[in-house]
């Protein structure tokens, strides 16, 4: 029996924990990308740590106005964390989304509630987001430990940015047919979006332009957390706001490619 077949014959309320387990095996089977997490993160910590050095950098605070005057070194620690949430998150999401799309276009039309797939889908993105957060914080301490409460706003501030990729990779998997310009969007949209928050890198770091970016607030939460010990909870939720805006466009589009045209789920 084939497994929409199967579907068809299990209970609505059973689809759910079915549904949860196909999105979570899809994207936590991607071999190249756990190496990348594995492997990349802490090497690109430690180039990046050495290249920064310990220069001294400003950095603007625009909840409070207030200029920092941090480590520019573990700055960039923070910043290449970021980047590396980026390109992971938003990769695994947009390889896993786009190679189950006919499939779960299939699950539909074998009698699977679209709201049912959705919401496992979102459920997913979130758990394997918040996975690739929390290891990337945890590879962090071996080059640096800020204090507990700045290691917390760290991994908050990764977390987020996690979900906004993860969900942007999700927009991007059901809105693009091949490989290739999928990665491009997310890999350049990264790196630029993390690099221009740094002021070692950036010298317009501190510009209010930077506040349309995905990764202000974020990085912004983080910056603060660990070395102002002031928690700005408006710019985490503004990052909140980017992951919940790339979800509902990329759902609502993913909707419309699974939607039954042959009658109503």
């Amino acid at each position: 029996m084939s497994a929409p077949e199967a579907i068809r014959i299990r209970p609505q309320y059973g689809q759910f924990p079915t549904a949860l387990r196909f999105c979570v095996r899809d994207q936590t089977r991607n071999r190249l990308a756990g190496l990348l997490l594995v492997l990349f993160v802490p090497v690109w910590y430690l180039l990046m740590g050495a290249m920064a050095g310990r220069t001294p950098l400003h950095f603007k605070l625009y909840a409070t106005g207030e200029v920092l005057r941090v480590d520019g070194g573990h700055l960039t620690l923070i910043s290449a964390g970021l980047n590396s949430v980026t390109m992971i998150a938003g990769f695994v999401v947009f390889d896993a989304v786009r190679k189950a799309l006919v499939f779960d276009r299939r699950l539909v039309f074998a009698g699977f509630r679209q709201g049912t797939l959705i919401g496992a889908k979102s459920l997913a993105v979130a758990l394997v987001a918040t996975a690739i957060a929390l290891y990337t914080a945890l590879a962090l301490l071996p080059f640096w430990r800020p204090g507990p409460g700045g290691w917390c706003a760290v991994l908050a501030g990764f977390v987020v940015i996690a979900l906004a990729y993860g969900a942007l990779g999700l927009f991007i998997g059901v809105l693009v047919r091949h490989d290739l310009e999928g990665f491009f969007l997310i890999i350049m949209g990264g790196l630029m979006d993390t690099f221009l928050q740094n002021p070692l890198g950036n010298p317009l770091a501190n510009k209010p332009i930077l506040q349309w970016f995905p990764s202000f607030g974020p990085m912004q939460f983080a910056v603060s957390g660990s070395f102002g010990h002031t928690a700005l909870w408006s710019h985490l939720a503004l990052g909140l706001a980017w992951a919940a805006g790339f979800g509902a466009v990329g759902l609502v589009i993913f909707r419309v490619r699974t939607r039954n045209r042959t009658h109503t789920v």
